[in-house]
């Protein structure tokens, strides 16, 4: 595999892109938006500059690097020669079906159509297109350059063939892929959301302040970021649908999102990039600086 298209120039999707064009792949980077696209490229290129002033890759890598993605706002022109395609556009059904639709269309016949999504099927992505074989999952971690693990998830059609390439692609990337098979959440997110939902459940019920929670989780858990601050980090409009996603699947209610969750969605608090969820981000760049804390 040498072209790699990456859906969506939002914090996945600028995180994927990076990550293969460091590892010398050609990119790319496609949004319906040119200001998302500039600014997923501004995000690229400040991380870049941030390994190169911690000696981790030098100016020549950062330029080679950057050189290796290319910008697009149309699906069809920028997958027109792609050997895989990852998407990583908003998590929500309805919009991925429509993407992967195109993308069958698009892009020819033996690419690999994979996903990076959290939480939805990808038997159920794969069903809207005639490769089912060739769908499948990579949920990255965010920070994507920085996070080791990559989530490998077959669908139900899923062929040997397409897991074992994409198993290997990601240890190119210098990755630690895990296959999982394909229920709600995969094991990330079903073992990690309910933590978090359970944390916005005791701030709910008046068990401890939002601090008083992340500093018994930090110190006593050893977690490097509290419950409360990762949702912040992670968006609670993301958390909010991935629990939902699980609740639908399994019709379980300790899956159902806290009543403040989703209350805070309502109101336009989603966290970092809001500007405000479980702690204010608003003031001297606040929200940078919990990223950068997270990225040490």
């Amino acid at each position: 595999m040498k072209n790699i298209a990456v859906i969506g120039a939002g914090t996945m999707g600028n995180g994927i892109a990076h990550t293969f064009a460091q590892s010398g792949f050609k990119v790319q980077l496609i949004d319906i938006s040119e200001a998302s696209l500039k600014r997923g490229m501004d995000t690229i290129s400040k991380n870049l500059d941030r390994m190169v002033s911690k000696d981790r890759i030098t100016e020549a890598d950062k330029t080679e690097t950057l050189a290796n993605i290319t910008t697009y706002t149309k699906i069809d022109e920028g997958v027109k020669a792609v050997d895989l395609v990852v998407e990583a556009a908003t998590e929500n059904l309805d919009l991925k079906l429509k993407i992967f639709k195109q993308l069958d269309e698009a892009c020819p016949k033996d690419a690999i159509l994979a996903s990076n999504t959290s939480s939805i099927s990808i038997t159920q992505i794969a069903a809207v297109t005639s490769r089912p074989s060739k769908v499948i999952g990579m949920h990255f971690m965010n920070p994507v350059p920085i996070m080791k693990l990559v989530e490998i998830i077959r669908g139900y059609n899923t062929s040997n063939e397409v897991t074992n390439t994409i198993m290997d692609l990601s240890k190119k990337l210098g990755k630690t892929p895990t296959e999982v098979n394909d229920y709600p959440g995969f094991v990330a997110n079903r073992i990690l959301m309910p933590m978090l939902n359970e944390a916005i459940e005791t701030l709910y019920n008046g068990v401890a302040g939002v601090e008083e929670i992340d500093t018994v989780m930090k110190l006593g858990m050893a977690h490097p970021m509290g419950p409360l601050q990762l949702a912040d980090f992670i968006g609670l409009d993301i958390c909010l649908s991935i629990l939902n996603v699980m609740y639908d699947g399994f019709k379980n209610p300790k899956y159902a999102p806290c009543p403040l969750l989703v209350n805070m969605v309502m109101a336009g608090k989603l966290g970092v990039k809001s500007g405000e969820g479980f702690y204010d981000y608003s003031e001297s760049r606040k929200a940078e600086q919990v990223a950068k804390q997270f990225l040490k």
